[in-house]
C-alpha cells in the first residue's frame, strides 16, 4: 500500500477543523478547471482557423508546386521537370507563369498578378467549381485572349463579372533601363477580354489580386517565351503527398524547391501558430496563478493537520512520506482541475461546433463562416493535461517541502 497516498486521500475528502480550508480547496479546483477549459477552447479555437484556411486550398492551390530555388522563370522544356509529369503518381500537371502587371480598364486601373496557366489548369485545380457569372472557362479562342479576374479584383475595377471591350495590360520591360518619359518602349502592352466570370477563393490574397489567363499570353506580355514560374501537380487519388513531394525533390535537385499547400500559404500558417503559441503561453501564465490557490489550501491544511504530523513522525514516517502526503494532495487537486476543465472544454467545443453558439455576424455573407470554428486535436489536449499536472506539481513543491520542515 502507498501509505502517503493513503493518508492523502482521507484528508482530500476528510472534514478539516476549519471550513474555509474545505472552501478553498474547491476554489483551487474550479480555479485549475476554469484555466484548462479557456485553454482547450482557445486552442481548439485557433485549429478551426487553421483548419478552415486550409479547406479553401483544393480550389485554387496545386497538391505540390515546383519552383526555381534562384530567379523567377525556369525553362519549361527542362527534362528534369517533364519527367516528374510522367511519374505513375501524378494524374494531371500545368505549367504557370506568374508577375506583376498593370491592369486598365477606363478610368479605373490597378496593378494585378497574372496568372498564366495552360490548359490543363481546369483538370488540376478545379477552377470551374469557384466560377461565377454568365460565361464559361475560357482562357483563349483563335487569336483572342481572355481574362478571369478575382472577385474583389472585379469590384475594384468595376468589372462585375463581364467586362465590355478590352482591359490593356501593361507590364515593363525585362531587359533595358526603365524609361517613363518613353511609356511606350518601356512597357510591353497587351489585351484581354471578358470570360464572362469571375471566381472567388474566399482569401483576399488571390479575389483581389489574381488575374488568371492563358500561358502563351503571359509569356507574351513578360517576353518569357518557352519559360514558366512554376509547375503545378495534382496526384491520383488515395497518394501520400508527403511521398511524392520527397521523390520529386530527389528528382529535381537543390535547383529547384518543392512545396505542398501548406508550405505554399507558409506565412499565413506560421502567423496563426505565432499566435496560437503566444495564447498557450499567455493563458499558462494564468493557470500559474490560479495555482496559488492550491498553495494557500495546502499551507493551511499543513497548519492543520500539524498535530497529525507530530503523530506520524513519532509512529516512524520520515520528512519525505510526510511531504509526499502534502504532495499527493496537491496533485490531486490539480488532476481533478484538469480533468474537470478538459471534459467542460470539450462540451464547449462540441457545443460550438453543433450549435454554433458564439457567432461571427448576423448579416449573411459578411463573413465565409457564420460562427467561429472550432477543431479539437488530440495532441492539443495531452499537451493540456501534461502542462496542468506539471505546473500544479512545481507550484506545490517548494511550499510543502518548507512548511512541513519548519513543523517539529
Amino acid at each position: 500500500m502507498n501509505f502517503p497516498l493513503y493518508i492523502a486521500k482521507r484528508y482530500i475528502f476528510s472534514k478539516k477543523s476549519t471550513h474555509a480550508i474545505n472552501i478553498i480547496s474547491i476554489i483551487s479546483v474550479l480555479g485549475v478547471a476554469v484555466a484548462t477549459t479557456a485553454l482547450v477552447v482557445i486552442l481548439s479555437g485557433f485549429n478551426g482557423f487553421a483548419d478552415l484556411v486550409a479547406s479553401f486550398f483544393t480550389n485554387f492551390d496545386p497538391q505540390i508546386k515546383v519552383q526555381p530555388a534562384e530567379g523567377k522563370t525556369m525553362k519549361a522544356d527542362d527534362p528534369k521537370l517533364l519527367k516528374l509529369c510522367s511519374l505513375p503518381e501524378v494524374a494531371n500537371s500545368s505549367a504557370c507563369l506568374e508577375d506583376q502587371a498593370l491592369a486598365v480598364y477606363q478610368d479605373h486601373q490597378q496593378m494585378v498578378m497574372i496568372k498564366g496557366v495552360d490548359d490543363n489548369f481546369a483538370d488540376l485545380s478545379g477552377i470551374k467549381n469557384i466560377l461565377y457569372g454568365n460565361g464559361d472557362y475560357s482562357l483563349h479562342a483563335a487569336d483572342l485572349e481572355y481574362g478571369i479576374p478575382g472577385i474583389g479584383l472585379a469590384q475594384l475595377m468595376g468589372l462585375g463579372s463581364q467586362w465590355q471591350g478590352y482591359m490593356r495590360i501593361y507590364a515593363p520591360r525585362r531587359q533595358g533601363q526603365l524609361d517613363m518619359s518613353d511609356p511606350d518602349n518601356a512597357f510591353t502592352v497587351d489585351s484581354l477580354l471578358s470570360a464572362g466570370v469571375v471566381f472567388q477563393v474566399k482569401q483576399g490574397k488571390y479575389d483581389r489580386n489574381y488575374m488568371i489567363t492563358s500561358l502563351h499570353f503571359a509569356q507574351k506580355l513578360f517576353r518569357s517565351q518557352g519559360e514558366v514560374s512554376s509547375m503545378e501537380f495534382r496526384l491520383k487519388a488515395g497518394e501520400d503527398v508527403d511521398k511524392v513531394k520527397e521523390k520529386m525533390k530527389s528528382l529535381l535537385g537543390p535547383s529547384y524547391t518543392v512545396k505542398d499547400r501548406y508550405e505554399q500559404q507558409a506565412d499565413t500558417f506560421k502567423i496563426m501558430k505565432v499566435e496560437k503559441l503566444f495564447a498557450y503561453i499567455f493563458l499558462t501564465f494564468i493557470l500559474v496563478i490560479a495555482c496559488f490557490n492550491i498553495i494557500g489550501s495546502l499551507s493551511m491544511l499543513i497548519i492543520d493537520k500539524k498535530s497529525d504530523i507530530i503523530t506520524l513522525r513519532n509512529l516512524g514516517a520520515t520528512n519525505k512520506q510526510i511531504r509526499r502526503v502534502f504532495l499527493f494532495e496537491g496533485r490531486m487537486i490539480s488532476v481533478a482541475g484538469a480533468v474537470i476543465g478538459i471534459a467542460v472544454g470539450l462540451l464547449l467545443c462540441w457545443l460550438q461546433q453543433r450549435y454554433g453558439i458564439v457567432r461571427l455576424g448576423d448579416e449573411a455573407g459578411n463573413f465565409v463562416i457564420n460562427a467561429y470554428p472550432i477543431s479539437v486535436h488530440p495532441v492539443d489536449i495531452l499537451t493540456i493535461f501534461v502542462t496542468v499536472i506539471a505546473v500544479g506539481w512545481l507550484a506545490v513543491w517548494y511550499p510543502v517541502r518548507r512548511f512541513t520542515t519548519k513543523i517539529e
